[in-house]
């Protein structure tokens, strides 16, 4: 398997939702999973995920009330971070999540990167 590279996807106004979704989760083990599970998703290791629709996929932790994590792929090498929630907000995250690698993707052929 081979390394991959994690950003966190940041809005125009600087607010970053993945980490202000992951700072709201109090319970330390969940955090702890999910914070495990990031570690092994950049040595490649992407495990349960689902690849939704218009560029999103999804990242199943089976523990507590389901987490979701959402993220999108940036050519082979680099994940981007774009929310979280669980299987009670999944709808309203992956159209959070859609609009936020809409938004990401529009920077970057703005500034000529594509």
């Amino acid at each position: 398997m081979e390394e991959v590279e994690i950003e966190i996807y940041e809005t125009k106004g600087g607010k970053r939702p993945f980490e202000i979704w992951i700072k709201r989760i109090k319970e330390i083990h969940t955090r702890a999973k999910i914070l495990t599970r990031l570690d092994r998703l950049k040595l490649g290791n992407f495990g349960d995920c689902k690849t939704l629709q218009e560029g999103v996929c999804e990242l199943r932790i089976h523990y507590g009330p389901g987490i979701r994590i959402y993220y999108g792929k940036i050519g082979n090498k680099v994940i981007l971070l774009l929310c979280g929630g669980d299987k009670g907000s999944q709808n309203r995250d992956i159209a959070k999540a859609k609009e936020y690698l809409k938004d990401y993707q529009s920077k970057e052929i703005s500034y000529g990167k594509k």
